[in-house]
């Protein structure tokens, strides 16, 4: 191959990758100012802890809410929040109607404790672009009574002016962070259930009608 035909396709690779870059972030600065809401049919939210060094422990929350104020001219201004239910978790524990797993998750004084504490709730405080498709999200986990900081790291999925289903505008997020449990007081079990957590949280959000 010769160098004017290598360097010839190598621009086209490099300008390629810069229009699919800025691509995305047009789309996404494209969408309209305002509240946008969760789709709850398609979101989750997941964790994930290690089980006696043997394998990882999923479980789900099947019960959630969450927003964003939406600023297109500057994203880093935008303000999300999500409040759970956690009487909603969700682990597949076998023979439930022998031992009722989720409903000891959610309502032990040693776990969840949703009897007295009825949500999990999430406040973004910060927003810091670190590409045109991803950010870290700084903000305040408030968890059996316990307020700490956590940060998220954000990736952009993609967005549509139209939804072909609900004609709205629309953005899709994925997050994720890892957190200590221990920090909030619940360290039931620990090194045996492991004190770290990895949350992942992925979600469509659609704009709310003026």
């Amino acid at each position: 191959m010769n160098v004017i035909k290598f360097g010839f396709i190598a621009s086209s690779l490099f300008l390629a990758s810069c229009a699919s870059l800025v691509f995305a972030k047009t789309e996404f600065e494209k969408l309209p100012e305002g509240h946008y809401v969760v789709d709850p049919t398609h979101a989750n939210i997941v964790w994930t802890v290690k089980h006696l060094g043997l394998s990882d422990y999923v479980a789900r929350f099947a019960a959630f809410d969450a927003s964003i104020d939406f600023d297109p001219a500057n994203i880093e201004n935008s303000k999300v929040t999500a409040s759970i239910d956690p009487t909603s978790i969700q682990t597949a524990y076998p023979n439930a109607d022998k031992k009722d797993f989720d409903d000891i998750l959610a309502n032990d004084s040693g776990w969840f404790n949703a009897g007295k504490y009825a949500s999990i709730d999430f406040k973004s405080t910060k927003i810091t672009m670190t590409s045109e498709s991803t950010a870290k999200m700084d903000g305040m986990l408030t968890f059996v009574g316990i307020s700490k900081p956590v940060t998220l790291d954000v990736v952009f999925n993609g967005a549509m002016q139209k939804h072909p289903f609900n004609g709205k505008p629309v953005m899709g997020f994925s997050a994720s962070t890892t957190i200590d449990r221990t920090q909030w007081g619940l360290s039931k079990y620990v090194p045996q259930v492991s004190g770290e957590v990895e949350v992942s949280i992925s979600g469509e959000f659609s704009k709310v009608n003026d």
